[in-house]
Order: structure tokens, then sequence, then C-alpha cells
């Protein structure tokens, strides 16, 4: 544009946290403050906005408005053109009108954008927008162009607005009101409340997925027994039980006699206590204290030091039993599985569907030795019979006027127990429900809740269900209202939780060959409230960095000026030793990830100072857990559906899934270097550890390349995110081994797993070197070197995308 002087544009005022963002951009060709004798200079105005990240850091996004300065160059410039004639003043007078019009629109708009921004409040600018791990646009903006964005804010806003606390109480009081047991009358009008709960919801689909699977209950003609006996097998005593309906699901059937031993928690450790104390558990029966770790590896542990049985009773020290200040009754027993793995244990790797015939094998995690509960009351009448050495002192419990030896008792004292536990055949059913995705409907974000229950399963099953029932009407709420999800949601009830995630886990062994490809993250609400002081996540390494993004936007439920964040790393504490942990063996998550290779999270609040001392009881009522958290457990409930919604959020609208896929470095690095001490010991024997450390760096290099990668890609090319994404959501399914038999070993994740196969069975073998040489195997050695070698660098290798780009130093 030529003009007779030069014009500038009257500078915009921007808002605080704008102004200081802006910079100038002198664009080539000279100096724009003076141009004479050169090419028209034009500055450019480039404003941010500052999105925090997860981490606390903030990324900018960049909003350009240009705006053009024209410059006239007098003397050899204007002479370079003919002049115009000067018959036509009227019009250079019109063009210039003209532009002077078009340039007051163009600054009416760029203050009507500016003014919009600083409008959505300081540091909105960061805040209002979307905090994601890697897409900053706003919601909905993509999908619908002609409506109003949808601004992280206006999300949270919209999904606070939708969650209802009155809800989540009234299913919790629905569920809780009874017990109801896999194949029972009553789980199947739960059953038909929940189904018909999603089709009135309005999702896309809702259906039931049933199995037929191989469930123990108690003998109602053969009641399970123990006795006090004579040394000719005489009963001596009679011992009650207290309640026939507690027992233990897949204990091993029989009768069995000995003597009474004290194994604390039935740790390994515990029993390496035993035998440095010179008491041998072979061939007697084990009493152990409740807690720690799983019925399950009790019962093993007990089984691998050869003992004929198991007691499992709860002590006062670790679980409250004064009535009067809300803890179990002393005559109360726990009850829980003994199955030492997930799913039908009668079809091992195999999905239970209609009766259909499979080989005649069972799992080997199933135990060859009985176990049964019994109460605080019955473990201290035996206890008192014991002899022989005294237990540590952190073995000694609060039972009263027991002095915790550790057994055997006097050669007279034989206790005899018999289980008479049947197996049936029972038709298990979980129900889903689905909210299909816009642009990637084929991956899936999992939300499960276990349904069942032993006992009236408040806290075990009641919240869960209360809290995925609430979330699939919200988010379908939110659907309605304009939320487009990138991803589908997948809500599923779960049946036979109480029998070791045998619903879950069926259904993934059913549909594993398509759900490594499909099922990007699940996330377990199982009893997600046993109190508020403290929050778990149990959780597989790749959602950390995501959760800790999440839970510092969401209020602690019991101090409503902190977030969750907050309240955890007060005085100075470490957030992730606080809250994270690692999956256990008896969550629904486990076997996601252990099993199906699927990232995997299960949060929880409990209380620090007085555990919820009703959980696997008949006393697991709505009453009992609500005064255990004094009146709020629709409140604790409602934040851990908040927590849970938001994390939701991000994983179905982000446009890269926020999925720390190199953070699995870090993790390998903190195992190989516990190898470390037995370097010296491998050397002299000629073995390496090198080969792990070759193919850890393998996978560094290639989670920097993937990183790189995507930093560098067009943000807006969906082919190439799509392909990313692929390779994002797989890396937990890397890790699990391809050299052993799901049939064999199910757990094939060489981190989280169980087996031969595994780190942390490596680990343990090299230990051997030190603790006793003449035990370590050379030939075993080279073979679990080489499981954990070849599936590590395998893992580096399905990362680094085609064969064409792996980078390998092995």
């Amino acid at each position: 544009m030529r003009v007779s002087a030069r014009k500038t544009v009257a500078p915009t005022t921007l808002p605080p946290p704008l102004a200081e963002t802006v910079r100038e951009t002198a664009w080539p060709g000279g100096d724009p403050c003076c141009g004479v004798g050169k090419k028209p200079a034009r500055r450019s105005y480039t404003i941010y906005r500052n999105t925090p990240e997860g981490d606390g850091a903030c990324r900018l996004e960049g909003l350009q408005v240009k705006v053009v300065e024209a410059t006239e160059h007098e003397g050899n410039v204007a002479s370079e053109r003919p002049a115009r004639p000067a018959c036509c003043p009227w019009q250079d007078r019109w063009k210039a009108g003209s532009y002077l019009v078009l340039v007051g629109l163009l600054i009416f708009t760029v203050a009507f954008l500016l003014g919009y921004i600083s409008s959505r409040g300081s540091c909105g600018v960061c805040g209002d927008f979307l905090t994601v791990v890697s897409d900053e646009r706003p919601y909905g903006m993509e999908d619908d162009p002609g409506g109003a964005p949808l601004y992280w804010a206006d999300l949270r806003e919209m999904f606070q607005k939708h969650l209802n606390e009155e809800k989540i109480e009234a299913t919790i009081r629905r569920i809780s009101e009874a017990p109801h047991p896999p194949g029972s009358p009553r789980l199947d009008v739960l059953s038909s409340h929940v189904l018909s709960s999603f089709a009135s919801y309005g999702l896309d689909h809702s259906w039931t997925d049933s199995h037929y699977v191989g469930l123990q209950k108690p003998s109602r003609q053969h009641p399970n027994f123990l006795h006090r006996v004579s040394a000719d097998g005489a009963v001596l005593e009679k011992l009650p039980l207290e309640d026939a309906e507690v027992y233990c699901p897949y204990s091993a059937s029989g009768v069995v006699t000995g003597g009474l031993v004290f194994a604390n928690y039935g740790r390994r450790e515990d029993f390496t206590v035993l035998r440095q104390h010179g008491v041998n558990p072979h061939g007697q029966l084990v009493i152990v204290r409740v807690g720690e770790i799983s019925y399950a590896e009790k019962v093993a542990n007990a089984e691998a030091s050869q003992a004929a049985g198991v007691l499992l009773y709860p002590d006062p020290f670790d679980i409250p039993q004064d009535p009067h200040k809300l803890g179990l009754f002393q005559n109360t027993s726990i009850y829980g599985h003994v199955h030492m793995g997930a799913g039908d244990p009668y079809s091992p790797g195999f999905p239970s569907f209609n009766h259909t015939q499979f080989p005649p094998v069972q799992s080997s995690g199933l135990p060859k030795i009985p176990a049964h509960p019994i109460s605080a009351n019955m473990a201290a009448h035996l206890l008192r019979q014991l002899t022989g050495p005294i237990a540590p002192q952190d073995w000694i419990g609060r039972l009263p006027d027991v002095p915790y030896m550790l057994g055997p008792g006097e050669p007279a004292f034989r206790l005899q127990l018999g289980v008479h536990n049947v197996k049936q055949s029972v038709m298990i059913s979980n129900i889903f429900g689905c909210i299909e995705g816009r642009f990637e409907p084929d991956h899936y974000l999992i939300v499960g809740a276990q349904r069942d229950s032993l006992g009236p399963g408040a806290a075990h099953s009641g919240v869960g269900t209360a809290i995925l029932l609430e979330l699939a009407r919200t988010f379908a709420a939110m659907v309605r209202n304009g939320f487009q999800l990138r991803r589908s949601l997948l809500f599923v009830s779960w049946d036979a939780g109480d029998f070791g995630s045998v619903g879950s886990t069926e259904w993934l062994e059913g549909y594993l060959t398509m759900l490594h490809l499909k099922a990007a993250v699940y996330i377990s609400v199982d009893n997600a409230v046993l109190g508020d002081d403290k929050f778990f996540a149990k959780t597989s390494p790749a959602l950390i960095s995501l959760i800790e993004s999440i839970i510092k936007q969401v209020d602690s439920p019991n101090r409503s000026d902190q977030s969750i964040f907050d309240q955890v790393t007060d005085h100075g504490r470490q957030w992730q030793s606080e809250v994270i942990r690692s999956l256990p063996m008896d969550s629904s998550a486990f076997a996601f990830t252990a099993f199906g290779g699927v990232p995997a999270v299960e949060f929880s609040f409990a209380e620090e100072s007085r555990p919820y001392p009703f959980l696997n009881t008949m006393a697991d009522t709505y009453d009992n857990l609500n005064r255990a958290l004094h009146g709020r457990l629709p409140a604790v409930a409602k934040t851990v559906a908040e927590v849970v919604g938001h994390l939701l959020m991000k994983l179905t609208h982000d446009h890269l899934l926020p999925l720390d896929y190199g953070c699995y470095g870090d993790v390998l690095l903190q195992h190989v270097t516990r190898f470390h001490e037995y370097t010296a010991l491998l050397k002299s024997r000629g073995l390496t550890l090198q080969w792990i450390y070759s193919a850890r760096g393998d996978y560094v290099r290639a989670a920097e390349k993937l990183r790189k990668d995507i930093y560098s890609s067009e943000e807006h090319n969906e082919r190439l995110l799509r392909m990313y994404n692929v390779r994002i959501m797989r890396v937990e399914f890397y890790f699990l081994s391809q050299y052993v038999a799901v049939t064999e070993t199910p757990f094939r994740h060489i981190l989280h797993g169980r087996g031969p196969h595994t780190m942390a069975a490596l680990l343990e073998h090299v230990s051997l070197l030190r603790e006793a040489p003449e035990n370590f195997d050379e030939v075993l050695f080279r073979r679990q070197l080489a499981l954990v070698t070849w599936t590590l660098q395998g893992a580096a290798n399905a990362l680094s995308g085609d064969v064409w780009d792996i980078d390998t130093n092995f």
C-alpha cells in the first residue's frame, strides 16, 4: 500500500498477564523503526497463552495477530513508478479511506480477542485452558467449529454440575443391604438394576457378558470344623468356627492333623525367622495374622514350608476390635480367597464361555493344603496353648493374656482341621455400558467395579458400584451437553470379584487378542473408600505423571482449602512416597496390567490411624462404613469420583495419549541397580548381566526418539497421531514375556508379573550367590537372563516403530 506519509497503527493495550509475553519480530529488509531506503518493514505480534502442564511447567499456545504497518519510501522508491494523474484525486482519498476502515476493523477484532482472553480470569489464562500433556486445544473446538469451545474450566464446571452426591449415597445403600454372592437371587436383581441404569442414561451400548465358572462354597452336608484331638485322634474339644458362611474360597479340601506354629503374617521372611529359631512348620498347622500380604500369599508360603494347614485370624494390633469404638467383635472372622492367581482356576488361561470343555487342568496357584479363617477369640484360645521360643518383639500382637510363643505346643496339644468346600459351576454376568468416541472409537478407556460380595459389601462393592454408575450417568449427560469424546468409554460392573477378580479376568482371557490393540487404560474403583486421611494410587508407572496433575486439581475431602496434592505433601512429604503403591494381586487392576498388558490404576482413601475393621466381614454395612467416616461417606466417595472423572476427561480427549512411556527407563534403572552388588560374584563365574544393561539402553533411546518424533510432527496430522497413540498405548503390552505360556504363567509382565521369567525372580536367584552359593544354578540363571533380556529388547524394538528405525546396540 502506497501513501504519502508513514502511518503507524495505534498500539493495542494488553492485559497485564499477556503484555509481558508480546514480542516484536523484525522482518527481513531493515529496522522497522527506520525504513528509509529499505524494503517495507512489518511488525508481528505473537500473543501466548500459558497452559500449565501436569508437572507444573507451562507450555505456550500461540495466537498470532499480525498488524501490518504501511511505510512510504520516499526518494528513489517513489520515483520508480510513474506519477498518478492529478485529475483523479478522489481515487486516492477513496482508497485511503477504505484502508483506514479495514485497519480499524482489524484493530477492533484484535482488541475483541484480547478482551475475551483477559476476561476469562487471571491466570485463568493459564488455568482455564486444559492442562494436558500433549494437547492444548479447547474441548469441542475442532468438533463443532460453529459452536462455542469448551475450556478446561467449562468442562470441570459441567462435570461438577452433573455429578450428584445424593445418587452415590442412594446406590451404596441399595447395593449393601444384604450379602449378594455370585449366583444368588439378590445379585441377579442388582445385575438387572445396573443394566437398566446404563440403558436409562442413554449410553450408546449396554450389554451382558456371561461366563460359567467354577466357584467354591461351603458344604451344607459336611460343615468345616476345627477340633482339638488326642494323640490317637480322639476328639477332645470341638472348637467353634462361629459363622459357617465365612470361609476361604479355593482352599484344598480334606482333614489334616498336627501341632500349631505361630508364623506372624505368613510372609517368606517370617518363615525364615521360624527356621532361625529352630521351629519347623513341617507337618504342623500354622496360625497367621491377617494383613501385610494377601490370604493366597500366606497359604502359598505356608505350603512352601511344608505346613499341613493354615488358620488366619485378625489381631487387634492390626484391626481394631473394640465395639464401643467402632471395632470388630472378637468373635468375628474375616473371609478371603486363597487362589494364588486371578480368574477361574479350573480353566487357567482360557475363557469360560458357554460350558466349553477344556483340558482337565487346574491353576498352579490352587493350594494343596486346607485353610480357614478364625476369630480373634479362637486365636487367643489356641495361642495360649503354645510353648517354645518367645516370638520376636515385632511379632507381638494385642490379644489379651497371650504370651505369643512360636510353638509348637505340648506333644499332647494337637489340632484337626477339616475343610469340605465344594466346587460349583455358576453363571456369572459382567454388565457393560459404552459411550463411543468420535475420532478413535476403537480405543477404550475402561472403568470397572466389583458388584458381588459374600457379605453386605458396603466398602467392598457398594461404593465402587455407586461411583461407576454415577460416572456413567455424568459423562452421558456431558456428551448430551456438547462434550465430544475422542475415545470410547467402557463402564463395567464385574461379577465374582470376591473369588479373585474372576469376572474381569475371564473377560480379559476371552478378548485378549483384541484388547491389547484397543484398551488404553483401566481404572478400578474397588475398595475406593476405607477412610479419608490417606490417599493411595496403586498404579502402573505409566500413569504416575498424569495422576500428579489430577490430584493437584481435586479438593481434599476433609480439607476444603487444599487439594489432595497439598494434603499429601504437608510438612515437606514427597507425594510419590505418600500416594503411589504397586498393584496388589487381589485387585482387578493387577490382572489388566500383569496379564493383559494394559496400564491400570486403583484409587482409594484409607484411615491413617485406625483402619476400617469391617472389610470382608458380615459387618461391612453402610451404617458401619459411614460411622467410620463420621457421616461423610457420600462426600468422600464423590471425591474419588472427581479424581476418576478428571482422569477420564483427560484420557478421552487429549489428541496424544498422556501416558508416560519414557518412565520405564527409570523403572528399569531402579531394577538393574539392585544387581550391581553381585557383579563381582557373577564375573568370578564367567557370567555377566551386560545384556540387560544394553537392552535397557536401547529402550531409553527408543523412548527418546519417539518423543522427538512427536515433538517435531504436524500437530493436526490424524494419521500420525493415531500411529503414535498405538505405540504409546502398547508400551505396557511390550513388557509381557512372549516366551512363556499364558496357560502356565498367566502374569507374564516381567516387572509386575509373577513367575521365573520376571526381573524379581532373576534377582532372587542371583542373590543366592551370597546367601547360599551351593544352590545357585547357572543353567537356570542363563535361562532367566534370556527371558528377561529378550522381552526387554523386544519392548525397545517395538517402541522404535518401523524396523528401519530400530537403533540397537545389543
